[in-house]
């Protein structure tokens, strides 16, 4: 069951990250300049405690969008957001670590890929 909400939980999550607004900063950027990170949860965080308010409005678009791309997936597989949730996280933790972006591990803590 995993196998085919992992496939379908990262072709929904591209498609729904490719049609967020443009920003001054998108995901990309933020990623690689050591803005925002991704956590356990398949969500996205400020890294610093203090955010702009652009960054705050970035990482709340991107978390709304792939928690409705969650509840969909959730939804239609039958099975806890949660699960789905926890899934996503280790794939985009996964990258991060390979792109050299931060990532957050489940105690809270930021480390760099």
């Amino acid at each position: 069951m995993f196998s085919k909400i992992a496939r379908t939980a990262l072709i929904a999550l591209a498609v729904g990250l490719a049609a967020l607004p443009a920003w001054a900063l998108d995901l990309d950027q933020a990623r690689s300049s050591g803005l925002i990170g991704e956590r356990a949860d398949g969500l996205v965080g400020s890294v610093k405690p203090t955010a702009t308010p652009d960054l705050s409005a970035l990482v709340d678009s991107i978390n709304r969008q792939r928690l409705e791309t969650y509840r969909n997936l959730a939804h239609q597989e039958g099975t806890p957001i949660d699960a789905v949730q926890k899934l996503a996280g280790e794939k985009e933790i996964a990258k991060a670590r390979q792109s050299g972006w931060y990532w957050m591990d489940t105690g809270g803590s930021w480390h760099k890929g």
